[in-house]
């Protein structure tokens, strides 16, 4: 099934142009963004104040930060390439969080400080274990038509 952009050249398709980045997508989008800034700013103070006392842990939170940024920057963008880079992003980050999550939780002494993905996101009220899971709905239903 073959949709028109509005305002696009009669016959132009889905694939020509992204859904991703409409409707719910634009909040997703946005909610992207959001923690692409929180995770880039936490890192960044993180490692340049305090990185002997957590480096594991400032790492996985500049990780985190450049998952985030390319999972923003990957749904906002058309294309199938862009749609297969946010499916790795997004995956990438759901495995993050649940792998940091459990170790996070089962070894709390291997991060005596927060990140992100600690505790599953606890710190910011589970979102990002919740968001990655949202972001491959959108996608699935928002995949690229075929060739």
């Amino acid at each position: 099934m073959s949709r028109q952009r509005h305002g696009a050249a009669p016959g132009a398709t889905a694939a020509a142009g992204t859904h991703r980045a409409s409707g719910p997508g634009r909040l997703l989008i946005a909610v992207y963004g959001v923690f692409a800034l929180a995770a880039t700013a936490r890192a960044a103070f993180q490692i340049a104040t305090k990185f002997d006392e957590a480096p594991l842990a400032y790492l996985l939170s500049a990780f985190a930060a450049v998952v985030y940024i390319v999972a923003t920057v990957s749904l906002a963008r058309p294309g199938a390439r862009a749609y297969r880079v946010s499916v790795v992003a997004v995956t990438t980050e759901l495995v993050g969080v649940v792998v940091v999550g459990l170790l996070s939780v089962f070894d709390a002494q291997a991060f005596p400080s927060e990140t992100v993905w600690s505790a599953f996101g606890r710190g910011y009220g589970f979102v990002p274990l919740v968001l990655p899971v949202l972001g491959l709905l959108w996608l699935r239903r928002n995949r690229p038509d075929a060739p």
